[in-house]
């Protein structure tokens, strides 16, 4: 009885859950949910879709785009003043070196009773300056005669015979124009020589801006091929009163350097042609050569009508040796004299000249760009005796 009732239920449970199955069959919106579909997918923007395969074959990509060049900013070009009353200008700085020296002999002359004992100490004065053995005896011969002629003597007479004396061992009366003239289409050029360290590059530059500020046309010549730093300094000063610089290679042929510099002078129709040389001083035969072969290298296309010798006014006697051996090498036709502000030697002007027979034509008064100024013997002595 018991296992009837068993069969009895099972099969109960077996229809209700078909039954509840054919329910869930039939129930209205009972039908299967459809399959998801994908997730839609955004295209790209148009400047951002992959080149499709038949474009990209014959496409040609843009050329990568350089990155800026920095602009270079061309330096102001200067106008320098012109040459003339340069030294007027410049005339409190050489009194400042020099006054002491003009003021001792003053000093000296204007004592009541003039013996030996102080003639020697105005000689011993004047060598001290420089002025040199020869024209300093000759110089106090003439004043101790002129000095026994007046007898009694005022300060102003006193200084009119030191200025006459200074004067006539300086000489005014020597040329010392510069021959920067051009001649005809060619332009006048100029060598500038001397030891390195006298100031010689720098004086080549400070003489292009004397003759810019003259209205001239210049073009320089960097020779002086043995020292980058000389042909990166004159092109700087060619740089500032807009002045052609033609350079070579670093120890390159300094003749070939000038023949290119009066080249291009001539081609441009220039008034002047500087050419700074080299300073090297190892021996008088190698330096002989050396300027030698650029002077007769110029003379190929043009004429040297000045050479001008750079001289150290602080260098004294030494200076005077150094003059010695470049006036062996070529014909100087004229002496600057530089950092003549920065000595009381003035005397030096009147030795060189009268050592080597040639005036000084300019005169280095400072450091600034336009302290070179033709040389005026009136003020230079003006300047050492003071008002």
């Amino acid at each position: 009885m018991d296992g009837y009732l068993g069969v009895i239920v099972i099969v109960v449970v077996v229809a209700l859950l078909a039954v509840g199955g054919l329910f869930l069959l039939f129930r209205p919106g009972g039908k299967a949910a459809p399959p998801a579909e994908p997730p839609e997918t955004i295209a790209p923007p148009e400047e951002q879709r992959p080149p499709a395969a038949e474009e990209a074959e014959g496409a040609t990509l843009p050329p990568p785009v350089k990155p800026a060049e920095p602009v270079v900013v061309p330096p102001e070009v200067e106008v320098p003043p012109p040459s003339a009353g340069r030294m007027v200008r410049l005339r409190s700085r050489l009194a400042r070196s020099q006054s002491a020296f003009g003021r001792g002999l003053l000093e000296l002359l204007s004592r009541d009773r003039l013996d030996d004992e102080v003639w020697d100490e105005i000689e011993e004065r004047l060598i001290t300056a420089d002025v040199g053995v020869g024209p300093t005896r000759a110089m106090v011969e003439e004043l101790r005669t002129k000095v026994k002629v007046l007898g009694s003597r005022t300060p102003d007479e006193v200084r009119g015979l030191l200025r006459e004396q200074l004067l006539a061992q300086i000489d005014p009366d020597l040329d010392r124009t510069l021959h920067v003239q051009k001649h005809g289409e060619r332009p006048a050029v100029v060598l500038v020589v001397g030891v390195n360290g006298t100031g010689k590059t720098t004086t080549t530059g400070k003489l292009a801006r004397v003759l810019v500020g003259d209205g001239k046309k210049v073009v320089l010549g960097a020779a002086d091929t043995f020292r980058a730093a000389a042909t990166d300094q004159l092109q700087t000063w060619g740089d500032r009163v807009g002045a052609d610089v033609v350079r070579g290679p670093e120890g390159g042929d300094p003749a070939s350097v000038a023949f290119d510099a009066t080249a291009k002078g001539i081609e441009e129709k220039v008034d002047a042609v500087i050419i700074d040389t080299a300073g090297r001083l190892h021996t008088k035969t190698g330096l002989m050569d050396e300027l030698g072969k650029v002077k007769r290298v110029i003379e190929k296309k043009a004429t040297v009508d000045e050479v001008l010798l750079v001289l150290d006014a602080t260098t004294g006697q030494n200076g005077m040796r150094q003059a010695q051996v470049f006036a062996e090498v070529v014909n100087i036709t004229g002496i600057a004299l530089t950092k003549l502000d920065g000595t009381a030697k003035g005397g030096i002007v009147i030795s060189v000249q009268r050592e080597l027979g040639v005036p000084v034509k300019l005169a280095g008064l400072g450091e600034g760009p336009d302290d070179l100024a033709p040389f005026d013997p009136e003020v230079f002595v003006d300047a050492i005796l003071g008002d």
